[in-house]
Formats: structure tokens, sequence, C-alpha cells
């Protein structure tokens, strides 16, 4: 398989059974109605570890811009790869929440609390506060990088890239179970604030797609806030990539 249609098809898949699991909560009259946040994150892992599994082979599994822009920093990506992974990643989480909107329809049509429609979409913070929300989006998918760069690959050096290393290091590499835990564990430990979006890919495409959806009762798709979970996980990513360049040279 190509490695942008698997990860077209791996954030396609990330985005379908975790914002799937959001829906099941959140929505009206479904069976998982008001299952809480453990099972939230829980499905949120297993939509991980499904989708690295499916797709890991292919592309290495990044489903994630942070992921592909930490590796690269690492020096363990082709650079010029990168563009066509965003819009992959991109394009997939696109496809994937208009799966979760068709397959829950008519949920969407008997709930009336626009921000339970918004939150099977994108995140949002507990309390607003641009600096603190940043923050956290920037530590938890910095020990989302982390984890991956020291797990990936035992023997892989970094900043020292090769043209065979382009997909090689990856969550793929990793396994899908471990990552699936390692959300899992971001999730509890760290989701409480922001929802932890960690994936610019994973808020901005169903962010997208709730402004073009026609979705009866929702409200404005609070883009004012949409820069967080996009410039966060970024931010977090490199970071860890200079930490980890730093620490084990």
């Amino acid at each position: 398989m190509n490695r942008f249609v698997a990860e077209f098809l791996g954030t396609a898949l990330l985005v379908l059974l975790g914002n799937g699991v959001v829906a099941n909560v959140v929505l009206a009259k479904t069976k998982g109605a008001a299952g809480g946040w453990i099972v939230i994150t829980a499905g949120w892992a297993l939509a991980v570890f499904t989708a690295v599994m499916c797709v890991g082979q292919f592309s290495g599994a990044h489903l994630n811009p942070a992921v592909t822009l930490g590796l690269a920093t690492a020096g363990e990506f082709d650079w010029e790869l990168l563009p066509g992974y965003l819009l992959a990643q991109l394009a997939g989480a696109m496809v994937g929440a208009t799966l979760v909107y068709l397959f829950y329809r008519d949920h969407y049509l008997a709930t009336d609390n626009p921000d339970a429609i918004r939150a099977t979409f994108c995140t949002s913070p507990a309390i607003r506060n641009s600096a603190t929300n940043l923050l956290c989006e920037a530590i938890g998918t910095c020990v989302l990088l982390i984890a991956v760069l020291l797990a990936a690959d035992p023997t892989f050096d970094l900043g020292h890239s090769s043209e065979q290393q382009t997909v090689k290091v990856g969550m793929g590499s990793l396994g899908a179970l471990p990552v699936g835990l390692v959300v899992f564990a971001i999730g509890l430990s760290l989701g409480g604030t922001t929802g932890y979006a960690i994936n610019p890919a994973r808020d901005l495409g169903p962010r997208i797609m709730h402004a073009l959806l026609p979705i009866p009762g929702k409200q404005q798709s609070d883009w004012s806030y949409a820069w967080i979970p996009i410039i966060g996980p970024l931010l977090g990513a490199v970071v860890a990539a200079a930490l980890m360049k730093t620490a084990l040279q």
C-alpha cells in the first residue's frame, strides 16, 4: 500500500473510532449514553491501537502531524515526505469525522445540546485559558513523542537519518498495543483540561466538517480556540525531539 494512502486510511479509521466513542457517550439515546470519561479514554486508546495495527507496516502509522514533525525534527523522517503525510492525515480525519456523523445521524437529530454535538468532532477546554490550554496540549504531545522516540526502535541514532529510515521509525514500528496504552495513559492523566487533542489533524479535520456538515442544532465551531490544538501539539513535538537529541547524543 502507498504510504500516503496508508496515512489517509489510518487517520480516517482513528477518527472514526475515536470520535465514534465520544458520540456513543455524549449523544442522546445511544446504547453508550453517559458512559463517562473512562469509556472515552479507553475507546480512543483502542482506536489508536486499531489504526496503528492496520497501517503501521505501510507508513509507520504516524496518523498525526505532530508525530511526523517530531520524527523529522529528530532526523528520523524525510522532510520531503512531510507535506504529503500532513495532507493525507488531514484528509483522513475529515473523512473519519464525516463517517461518524453518518453513522450516528439519528442520534444527532435526537440531541439538543450543541456542546455535546461539537464535542463529537473536536476538543474544547474545561476552563478556557489560552496559555494554560496551550501548555497542556504541548506537554501531552511531548509525552507522546518521548515515548515514540525512545521506544520505536532501540537501534536508531537520533540526528543521523538515511533514505532507508524514512518510514522505519514511527508509531507503527513501536507496536500497536504500546502506542494505545501510551495514549490511554495521557488521556487518563493529562486529558482533563483540554480533552487531549495531541494531534492537529484529529482536531482540525473534524472541526472543518463540523462547520460544513448540515447538522441540526449545532453551534459555531469555536475557531477562536482552534489554533491551540494545532500549535500546542506541534510545539510539544519539537520540544520532545530536541530533548531526546540532547539526551541521547
